[in-house]
């Protein structure tokens, strides 16, 4: 019983991430149009996005997601935020590798964009929920 109430916790956590990340993905995407539509290159485009949707998924992350673990001291609080940041690295650095590499083959860096958020999603959050908020 206290594994199905554990599996059922774990889903609800992940159902909670999912939603955090699918507006952070807007705030991301929409960022990500805007800079293309201004001629920025893509890589660069990318990861301004990356990063802008970071703010907001941190935002709801840490309110919302994984709330009951942020509710500590100073200076764990500190450390969630350094850890988070540290994630957030991992899959900036997913997003721009996947489109430089999509640019470099010719793909359209739209389609580059989404496959960088598939991977760069499920990478980040293993760590967030395994280190980040653990």
């Amino acid at each position: 019983m206290l594994r199905r109430a554990a599996g059922f916790a774990w889903r609800i956590v992940y159902a909670r991430y999912l939603l955090a990340s699918a507006v952070a993905l807007g705030a991301d995407l929409a960022c990500f149009f805007l800079l293309l539509g201004m001629h920025m290159p893509a890589v660069p485009a990318s990861m301004a996005g990356y990063l802008f949707g970071l703010g907001v998924h941190w935002l709801l992350s840490s309110r919302l997601v994984f709330a009951q673990e942020g509710e500590r001291n100073p200076s764990d609080r500190m450390r969630q935020k350094l850890l988070f940041i540290a994630s957030a690295l991992v899959g900036l650095a997913i997003t721009a590798g996947i489109v430089g590499i999509g640019n470099y083959w010719g793909v359209d860096p739209r389609l580059a964009k989404l496959v960088a958020v598939g991977i760069s999603f499920q990478a980040t959050y293993l760590l967030r929920r395994t280190i980040v908020f653990a």
